[in-house]
Protein backbone atom coordinates (compact mmCIF):
# COMPACT_ATOMS: atom_id res chain seq x y z
CA UNK A 1 0.00 0.00 0.00
CA UNK A 2 1.72 3.08 -0.96
CA UNK A 3 1.89 6.47 0.86
CA UNK A 4 -1.52 8.20 -0.40
CA UNK A 5 -3.54 4.37 -0.64
CA UNK A 6 -6.17 3.55 1.89
CA UNK A 7 -8.93 1.61 3.00
CA UNK A 8 -11.35 3.99 4.88
CA UNK A 9 -12.04 7.61 5.67
CA UNK A 10 -14.15 8.95 7.56
CA UNK A 11 -15.80 12.25 6.62
CA UNK A 12 -17.33 15.07 8.80
CA UNK A 13 -20.66 14.82 6.32
CA UNK A 14 -23.21 17.64 6.39
CA UNK A 15 -24.66 17.42 2.95
CA UNK A 16 -23.41 20.68 1.80
CA UNK A 17 -21.89 21.80 -1.64
CA UNK A 18 -18.38 21.03 -0.07
CA UNK A 19 -19.02 17.98 1.64
CA UNK A 20 -21.18 16.04 -1.18
CA UNK A 21 -18.52 16.91 -4.05
CA UNK A 22 -15.78 15.15 -1.19
CA UNK A 23 -17.14 12.10 -1.27
CA UNK A 24 -16.42 11.09 -5.19
CA UNK A 25 -13.28 13.31 -4.74
CA UNK A 26 -11.63 11.18 -1.73
CA UNK A 27 -12.64 7.86 -3.91
CA UNK A 28 -10.70 9.22 -6.73
CA UNK A 29 -7.99 10.32 -5.31
CA UNK A 30 -7.48 8.09 -2.57
CA UNK A 31 -9.32 4.81 -4.35
CA UNK A 32 -10.97 4.43 -0.69
CA UNK A 33 -14.53 3.27 0.81
CA UNK A 34 -15.52 6.64 2.46
CA UNK A 35 -18.28 6.74 5.74
CA UNK A 36 -20.02 10.00 6.19
CA UNK A 37 -20.67 11.06 9.49
CA UNK A 38 -23.21 13.41 10.10
CA UNK A 39 -24.09 14.80 13.83
CA UNK A 40 -27.68 16.40 14.78
CA UNK A 41 -26.36 19.27 16.48
CA UNK A 42 -29.83 20.73 16.04
CA UNK A 43 -30.06 21.59 12.51
CA UNK A 44 -33.59 20.50 11.56
CA UNK A 45 -34.74 19.92 8.04
CA UNK A 46 -30.98 19.79 6.92
CA UNK A 47 -30.66 16.02 7.95
CA UNK A 48 -34.02 15.15 5.78
CA UNK A 49 -32.19 13.01 3.02
CA UNK A 50 -29.10 12.93 4.25
CA UNK A 51 -28.17 9.40 4.51
CA UNK A 52 -30.04 8.64 1.01
CA UNK A 53 -27.98 11.59 -0.89
CA UNK A 54 -24.41 10.56 0.99
CA UNK A 55 -24.67 6.80 -0.64
CA UNK A 56 -26.54 7.92 -3.73
CA UNK A 57 -23.20 10.37 -3.74
CA UNK A 58 -20.86 6.94 -2.98
CA UNK A 59 -20.74 6.61 0.44
CA UNK A 60 -20.08 2.96 1.95
CA UNK A 61 -21.65 3.50 4.93
CA UNK A 62 -23.85 6.98 7.12
CA UNK A 63 -24.19 7.32 10.36
CA UNK A 64 -25.93 9.91 11.55
CA UNK A 65 -25.73 10.89 15.39
CA UNK A 66 -28.56 12.79 17.46
CA UNK A 67 -26.06 14.61 19.56
CA UNK A 68 -28.09 17.49 20.54
CA UNK A 69 -28.39 16.98 24.23
CA UNK A 70 -24.63 16.40 25.08
CA UNK A 71 -24.22 19.47 22.65
CA UNK A 72 -26.41 21.43 25.38
CA UNK A 73 -25.27 20.24 28.35
CA UNK A 74 -21.33 19.88 27.17
CA UNK A 75 -20.70 23.09 25.32
CA UNK A 76 -22.88 25.29 25.38
CA UNK A 77 -24.18 25.40 29.32
CA UNK A 78 -19.85 25.75 29.86
CA UNK A 79 -19.82 28.69 27.89
CA UNK A 80 -22.60 30.33 28.80
CA UNK A 81 -21.52 29.90 32.55
CA UNK A 82 -18.24 31.58 31.55
CA UNK A 83 -19.60 34.55 30.08
CA UNK A 84 -17.77 33.95 27.07
CA UNK A 85 -18.24 35.95 23.70
CA UNK A 86 -15.77 36.17 21.48
CA UNK A 87 -15.11 40.43 20.66
CA UNK A 88 -18.09 41.45 22.18
CA UNK A 89 -20.48 40.10 19.69
CA UNK A 90 -20.33 36.54 18.34
CA UNK A 91 -22.23 33.61 21.32
CA UNK A 92 -20.01 31.16 19.46
CA UNK A 93 -22.70 28.82 18.02
CA UNK A 94 -20.20 27.12 15.06
CA UNK A 95 -17.00 27.40 17.08
CA UNK A 96 -18.20 24.93 20.42
CA UNK A 97 -20.05 22.31 17.30
CA UNK A 98 -16.86 21.50 15.96
CA UNK A 99 -14.67 19.55 18.74
CA UNK A 100 -18.34 17.52 19.89
CA UNK A 101 -18.51 16.93 15.64
CA UNK A 102 -14.74 15.93 15.39
CA UNK A 103 -14.84 13.75 18.98
CA UNK A 104 -17.31 11.55 17.37
CA UNK A 105 -15.67 11.49 14.41
CA UNK A 106 -13.24 9.81 15.82
CA UNK A 107 -15.09 7.44 18.05
CA UNK A 108 -16.64 6.41 14.53
CA UNK A 109 -13.19 5.89 13.16
CA UNK A 110 -11.84 3.84 15.69
CA UNK A 111 -15.00 1.87 15.66
CA UNK A 112 -14.60 0.88 12.11
CA UNK A 113 -10.95 0.82 12.02
CA UNK A 114 -10.68 3.47 9.41
CA UNK A 115 -7.14 4.92 8.33
CA UNK A 116 -8.25 8.91 8.24
CA UNK A 117 -10.63 11.58 8.76
CA UNK A 118 -11.65 14.41 6.45
CA UNK A 119 -13.90 17.63 6.14
CA UNK A 120 -14.82 19.79 4.25
CA UNK A 121 -13.17 23.23 5.54
CA UNK A 122 -11.89 25.88 3.46
CA UNK A 123 -8.01 26.42 3.68
CA UNK A 124 -9.28 30.27 4.39
CA UNK A 125 -11.12 29.57 7.57
CA UNK A 126 -11.63 28.69 11.36
CA UNK A 127 -13.17 25.35 11.53
CA UNK A 128 -10.15 23.56 10.14
CA UNK A 129 -8.49 24.60 12.89
CA UNK A 130 -11.05 23.44 14.93
CA UNK A 131 -11.56 20.18 13.57
CA UNK A 132 -7.77 19.41 13.30
CA UNK A 133 -7.49 20.38 16.89
CA UNK A 134 -9.69 18.22 18.03
CA UNK A 135 -8.17 15.17 16.01
CA UNK A 136 -4.61 15.79 17.53
CA UNK A 137 -5.91 15.66 20.73
CA UNK A 138 -8.21 13.20 20.46
CA UNK A 139 -6.35 10.65 17.74
CA UNK A 140 -2.90 11.71 16.76
CA UNK A 141 -2.62 8.84 15.31
CA UNK A 142 -5.31 8.81 12.24
CA UNK A 143 -4.40 11.17 9.08
CA UNK A 144 -5.96 13.98 8.43
CA UNK A 145 -7.40 14.80 4.98
CA UNK A 146 -8.96 18.58 4.14
CA UNK A 147 -9.14 18.71 0.65
CA UNK A 148 -9.57 22.26 -0.14
CA UNK A 149 -6.08 22.55 0.80
CA UNK A 150 -5.07 19.71 -1.76
CA UNK A 151 -7.62 19.81 -4.67
CA UNK A 152 -7.58 22.59 -7.52
CA UNK A 153 -11.33 24.00 -6.97
CA UNK A 154 -10.69 27.58 -6.11
CA UNK A 155 -14.15 29.01 -5.42
CA UNK A 156 -17.65 27.49 -4.68
CA UNK A 157 -18.56 27.95 -8.34
CA UNK A 158 -15.36 25.74 -9.81
CA UNK A 159 -17.52 23.34 -6.39
CA UNK A 160 -20.63 23.41 -8.58
CA UNK A 161 -19.22 22.84 -11.54
CA UNK A 162 -17.60 19.76 -10.28
CA UNK A 163 -21.13 18.41 -8.88
CA UNK A 164 -22.39 19.16 -12.18
CA UNK A 165 -19.71 16.73 -13.68
CA UNK A 166 -19.89 13.87 -10.81
CA UNK A 167 -24.19 13.87 -10.90
CA UNK A 168 -23.76 15.24 -7.01
CA UNK A 169 -26.94 16.91 -6.08
CA UNK A 170 -26.72 19.92 -4.19
CA UNK A 171 -28.89 22.62 -3.07
CA UNK A 172 -26.93 25.49 -3.73
CA UNK A 173 -26.44 27.82 -6.98
CA UNK A 174 -24.95 30.63 -8.32
CA UNK A 175 -28.23 32.34 -7.18
CA UNK A 176 -27.54 32.12 -3.90
CA UNK A 177 -23.38 31.30 -2.61
CA UNK A 178 -24.74 32.08 1.57
CA UNK A 179 -22.50 29.66 3.70
CA UNK A 180 -24.79 28.94 6.53
CA UNK A 181 -23.79 26.87 9.40
CA UNK A 182 -27.35 26.36 11.44
CA UNK A 183 -27.35 24.45 15.08
CA UNK A 184 -29.66 25.01 18.49
CA UNK A 185 -27.73 27.56 19.51
CA UNK A 186 -28.15 29.81 16.42
CA UNK A 187 -27.20 29.95 12.90
CA UNK A 188 -24.29 32.49 10.60
CA UNK A 189 -24.33 33.72 7.49
CA UNK A 190 -21.35 34.05 5.50
CA UNK A 191 -20.17 34.88 1.76
CA UNK A 192 -21.79 36.44 -1.38
CA UNK A 193 -23.00 40.15 -0.57
CA UNK A 194 -21.70 40.01 2.97
CA UNK A 195 -18.49 39.86 1.80
CA UNK A 196 -19.21 43.79 1.08
CA UNK A 197 -18.55 45.18 4.66
CA UNK A 198 -20.52 48.08 3.41
CA UNK A 199 -23.79 45.43 2.22
CA UNK A 200 -26.64 45.59 4.62
CA UNK A 201 -28.61 42.61 4.94
CA UNK A 202 -31.98 42.07 3.23
CA UNK A 203 -34.32 41.25 5.45
CA UNK A 204 -34.63 37.54 3.27
CA UNK A 205 -31.56 36.48 4.60
CA UNK A 206 -32.43 36.46 7.94
CA UNK A 207 -33.86 32.59 8.68
CA UNK A 208 -34.40 32.27 13.03
CA UNK A 209 -35.76 36.19 13.62
CA UNK A 210 -38.01 38.34 12.64
CA UNK A 211 -37.58 41.53 11.94
CA UNK A 212 -37.70 44.29 14.93
CA UNK A 213 -40.28 46.30 12.97
CA UNK A 214 -42.49 43.57 12.19
CA UNK A 215 -42.30 42.20 15.64
CA UNK A 216 -45.26 42.28 18.23
CA UNK A 217 -45.77 45.52 18.99
CA UNK A 218 -46.79 44.27 22.58
CA UNK A 219 -43.61 43.17 24.76
CA UNK A 220 -44.02 39.72 26.16
CA UNK A 221 -42.07 39.05 29.43
CA UNK A 222 -40.26 35.69 30.08
CA UNK A 223 -39.02 34.22 33.35
CA UNK A 224 -35.45 32.03 33.18
CA UNK A 225 -34.73 29.83 36.05
CA UNK A 226 -31.11 28.92 36.73
CA UNK A 227 -29.31 26.70 39.38
CA UNK A 228 -25.84 26.75 39.91
CA UNK A 229 -25.04 29.19 36.25
CA UNK A 230 -27.51 26.25 34.81
CA UNK A 231 -30.71 27.27 32.92
CA UNK A 232 -33.29 24.48 34.19
CA UNK A 233 -36.91 26.41 33.76
CA UNK A 234 -38.83 28.49 31.83
CA UNK A 235 -41.62 30.62 33.25
CA UNK A 236 -41.69 28.46 36.84
CA UNK A 237 -41.47 25.06 35.01
CA UNK A 238 -38.64 22.84 34.33
CA UNK A 239 -37.50 22.03 30.96
CA UNK A 240 -35.50 19.49 29.55
CA UNK A 241 -32.28 21.93 28.26
CA UNK A 242 -32.88 20.99 24.26
CA UNK A 243 -36.39 22.27 24.83
CA UNK A 244 -35.13 25.21 26.81
CA UNK A 245 -33.30 26.55 24.23
CA UNK A 246 -35.47 25.52 21.40
CA UNK A 247 -38.47 27.41 23.33
CA UNK A 248 -35.85 30.50 24.07
CA UNK A 249 -35.16 30.47 19.93
CA UNK A 250 -39.05 30.30 19.43
CA UNK A 251 -39.70 33.39 21.89
CA UNK A 252 -36.37 35.56 20.95
CA UNK A 253 -36.84 35.22 17.34
CA UNK A 254 -40.47 35.91 17.73
CA UNK A 255 -38.94 39.46 19.13
CA UNK A 256 -36.64 40.21 16.51
CA UNK A 257 -34.33 39.19 18.95
CA UNK A 258 -30.47 37.80 18.61
CA UNK A 259 -29.44 39.40 15.36
CA UNK A 260 -25.73 39.84 14.83
CA UNK A 261 -23.44 41.76 11.97
CA UNK A 262 -19.72 41.09 12.94
CA UNK A 263 -16.72 41.84 11.18
CA UNK A 264 -14.25 39.66 13.18
CA UNK A 265 -10.82 38.94 13.34
CA UNK A 266 -10.37 34.69 12.37
CA UNK A 267 -7.46 33.01 13.58
CA UNK A 268 -6.02 32.72 10.52
CA UNK A 269 -4.97 36.38 10.11
CA UNK A 270 -7.36 38.06 8.15
CA UNK A 271 -11.16 39.52 8.63
CA UNK A 272 -14.20 38.38 7.73
CA UNK A 273 -17.55 39.72 7.77
CA UNK A 274 -20.81 37.28 9.03
CA UNK A 275 -24.03 37.58 10.39
CA UNK A 276 -25.56 35.38 13.04
CA UNK A 277 -28.87 34.82 14.86
CA UNK A 278 -28.63 33.53 18.02
CA UNK A 279 -32.19 34.33 19.68
CA UNK A 280 -32.48 32.05 22.42
CA UNK A 281 -28.16 32.06 23.54
CA UNK A 282 -28.94 35.91 23.47
CA UNK A 283 -31.93 35.66 26.54
CA UNK A 284 -29.71 32.87 28.40
CA UNK A 285 -26.42 35.46 28.21
CA UNK A 286 -28.51 38.74 29.16
CA UNK A 287 -29.89 36.76 32.15
CA UNK A 288 -27.12 34.57 33.53
CA UNK A 289 -25.14 38.21 33.47
CA UNK A 290 -27.75 39.84 35.03
CA UNK A 291 -28.28 36.43 37.94
CA UNK A 292 -24.18 37.41 38.01
CA UNK A 293 -24.11 40.89 38.66
CA UNK A 294 -26.70 40.15 41.93
CA UNK A 295 -24.88 36.86 43.19
CA UNK A 296 -21.24 37.57 42.61
CA UNK A 297 -18.87 39.69 44.59
CA UNK A 298 -17.26 42.55 43.24
CA UNK A 299 -13.14 40.87 42.46
CA UNK A 300 -14.89 37.55 41.24
CA UNK A 301 -16.85 39.76 38.99
CA UNK A 302 -14.11 41.80 37.58
CA UNK A 303 -11.63 38.90 37.15
CA UNK A 304 -14.52 36.58 35.73
CA UNK A 305 -14.87 39.09 32.71
CA UNK A 306 -10.82 38.36 32.14
CA UNK A 307 -11.83 34.62 32.25
CA UNK A 308 -14.63 34.88 30.17
CA UNK A 309 -12.76 37.00 27.21
CA UNK A 310 -9.92 34.29 27.70
CA UNK A 311 -12.70 31.24 27.16
CA UNK A 312 -13.90 32.78 23.98
CA UNK A 313 -10.96 33.14 22.49
CA UNK A 314 -10.07 29.40 23.72
CA UNK A 315 -13.56 28.37 22.20
CA UNK A 316 -13.04 30.19 18.71
CA UNK A 317 -9.32 29.32 18.41
CA UNK A 318 -10.56 25.70 18.59
CA UNK A 319 -8.63 25.05 22.04
CA UNK A 320 -11.78 23.10 23.40
CA UNK A 321 -9.52 19.92 24.46
CA UNK A 322 -7.16 21.77 26.48
CA UNK A 323 -5.63 21.58 29.60
CA UNK A 324 -6.13 25.55 30.28
CA UNK A 325 -9.99 25.10 28.56
CA UNK A 326 -10.38 22.35 31.54
CA UNK A 327 -8.68 24.36 34.15
CA UNK A 328 -10.93 27.87 33.15
CA UNK A 329 -14.06 25.33 33.51
CA UNK A 330 -13.08 24.63 37.28
CA UNK A 331 -12.43 28.01 38.19
CA UNK A 332 -15.88 29.28 36.12
CA UNK A 333 -17.97 26.30 38.11
CA UNK A 334 -16.18 27.95 41.01
CA UNK A 335 -18.19 31.02 40.49
CA UNK A 336 -21.04 29.71 39.76
CA UNK A 337 -22.24 27.65 43.28
CA UNK A 338 -24.63 30.89 44.16
CA UNK A 339 -25.49 31.58 40.87
CA UNK A 340 -29.48 30.41 41.41
CA UNK A 341 -32.23 32.23 40.91
CA UNK A 342 -34.65 33.60 38.32
CA UNK A 343 -34.42 36.32 35.62
CA UNK A 344 -37.26 38.54 34.17
CA UNK A 345 -37.19 39.93 30.96
CA UNK A 346 -39.18 42.18 28.46
CA UNK A 347 -39.00 41.30 25.40
CA UNK A 348 -39.84 44.01 22.46
CA UNK A 349 -38.87 44.69 19.07
CA UNK A 350 -34.83 43.25 19.30
CA UNK A 351 -34.09 44.05 22.65
CA UNK A 352 -34.33 42.03 25.74
CA UNK A 353 -34.60 44.12 29.07
CA UNK A 354 -34.12 42.97 32.13
CA UNK A 355 -37.42 43.48 34.57
CA UNK A 356 -36.36 41.79 37.66
CA UNK A 357 -33.59 39.35 38.98
CA UNK A 358 -33.99 36.98 42.38
CA UNK A 359 -31.84 34.92 44.37
CA UNK A 360 -31.57 33.14 47.38
CA UNK A 361 -27.62 34.26 47.42
CA UNK A 362 -28.38 38.09 46.54
CA UNK A 363 -25.65 39.94 47.55
CA UNK A 364 -27.62 42.79 47.52
CA UNK A 365 -28.37 44.63 50.72
CA UNK A 366 -31.18 47.09 51.07
CA UNK A 367 -30.18 48.54 54.25
CA UNK A 368 -26.67 48.86 52.54
CA UNK A 369 -27.75 50.27 49.05
CA UNK A 370 -30.17 52.51 50.03
CA UNK A 371 -29.99 56.42 50.19
CA UNK A 372 -30.83 56.02 53.84
CA UNK A 373 -27.69 55.94 55.53
CA UNK A 374 -29.06 52.63 57.89
CA UNK A 375 -26.14 50.56 58.78
CA UNK A 376 -23.74 52.54 56.78
CA UNK A 377 -21.80 54.86 58.75
CA UNK A 378 -20.45 57.34 56.36
CA UNK A 379 -17.81 59.14 58.57
CA UNK A 380 -16.18 55.49 57.75
CA UNK A 381 -15.91 56.90 53.84
CA UNK A 382 -13.32 59.77 55.52
CA UNK A 383 -10.38 57.18 56.36
CA UNK A 384 -11.12 55.12 53.38
CA UNK A 385 -10.68 58.17 50.97
CA UNK A 386 -7.63 59.31 52.67
CA UNK A 387 -5.66 56.06 52.48
CA UNK A 388 -7.19 54.89 48.66
CA UNK A 389 -6.10 58.58 47.69
CA UNK A 390 -2.86 58.98 49.34
CA UNK A 391 -0.61 58.23 46.28
CA UNK A 392 -2.70 60.86 43.84
CA UNK A 393 -2.15 63.54 47.19
CA UNK A 394 1.39 62.93 46.51
CA UNK A 395 1.71 62.93 43.11
CA UNK A 396 -0.59 66.06 43.46
CA UNK A 397 1.71 67.79 46.22
CA UNK A 398 4.57 66.65 44.18
CA UNK A 399 3.45 68.24 41.04
CA UNK A 400 2.71 71.21 42.59
CA UNK A 401 5.84 71.78 44.37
Amino acid sequence: MGTDAMRKVVLAYSGGLDTSIIIPWLKERYGCQVIAMAGDVGQGAELEGLREKALKTGASKVYIEDLRREFVTDFIFPTLKAGAVYEHKYLLGTSFARPLLARRQVEIARKEKADAVAHGCTGKGNDQVRFELAYKSLAPELRVIAPWREWDILSREDALAYARKHRVPVTASRKSLFSRDRNLWHISHEGGPLEDPNWEPEESLFVLTRSPEKAPGRPAYIEIGFEKGIPTSLNGKRREPVALVQELNRLGGTHGIGRADVVENRLVGMKSRGVYETPGGTLLMAAHRELEALCLDRDTTHYKALVAARYAELVYYGQWYTPLREALDAFVNVTQQNVTGTVRLKLYKGNAIVAARNSPYSLFRADLASFTMGAYNPKDAEGFINLFGLPQQIQGLLKKS
